[in-house]
């Protein structure tokens, strides 16, 4: 089903989208909220810009943007897709508990904040370009992948990145010694476990986005956890 958004607003999109059949392309899209909130079992695919909490709490649904995306990205989605070729704004995968996001390009603040996993739901965060400022604050669970793809002098991830962070990984690709972890992590090469996941995500990742995978997995990756079971009581806690 083909739905021109030009002149709608996000309510009537959103009951467009909720009455269409599993196929649907949206022409037209220019800031609409909330596209494909809690949707499964469709297959979305738009054109244009969508506005903030772009598949908010998705539940299985796989969602498709040619174009660059707004805030929260993903939102406390539970399982599905969502791909996005451009960029993105701030708190993408915000509480994210299942599912899959892959972002072309780059990804504003507070990427992956609260992202979680229970069983066997792990979510999974690619960005395939840099990351602003509190990558993966207080992070509980999940794997957030950074490849710094052409990015010329800019860090791959800025500032106070994983504070706070209990759970989860971040695999940033580089060594990253220009960039300034807190205290409660630790950073460490890959094991063979690691590197089994990196290929699995890049593989994914350059399928989407046409990018030469030996070229991506060339470089090191520098993987990212807490260093113990209650990171906050070093920071709370006079020894």
């Amino acid at each position: 089903m083909l739905i021109d958004a030009r002149n709608m607003d996000y309510t009537a999109l959103n009951e467009a989208i909720r009455q269409a059949d599993e196929e649907i392309e949206i022409v037209g899209c220019l800031g609409q909220r909330f596209i494909g909130t809690g949707s499964r079992g469709k297959n979305i695919t738009i054109h244009g810009i969508p506005g903030n909490a772009l598949g908010a709490y998705l539940n299985g649904a796989e969602i498709t943007v040619h174009g660059n995306a707004q805030d929260a990205v993903g939102d406390t989605m539970n399982a599905g897709k969502i791909v996005i070729h451009g960029n993105i704004g701030d708190a993408a995968g915000y509480a994210m508990r299942g599912g899959e996001i892959f972002v072309q390009g780059n990804a504003g603040y507070r990427a992956g904040i609260h992202m979680k996993e229970y069983g066997e739901k792990v979510p999974v965060l690619v960005i395939g370009g840099c990351a602003g400022s509190f990558l993966g604050e207080y992070q509980a669970g999940g794997v957030i992948l950074v490849l710094g793809l052409n990015r010329g002098n800019k860090r791959i991830v800025h500032n106070f990145p994983c504070t706070g962070m209990h759970g989860g990984k971040l695999i940033l690709r580089g060594d990253c010694t220009d960039v300034t972890f807190p205290g409660q992590i630790s950073t460490r090469t890959p094991t063979d476990a690691d590197h089994i996941l990196i290929r699995k995500y890049v593989t994914e990742y350059c399928a989407l986005f046409g990018t030469d995978i030996e070229e991506v997995l060339r470089s090191p990756f520098t993987v990212v956890t807490p260093d113990s079971a209650n990171p906050y009581k070093q920071m709370y806690i006079a020894n």
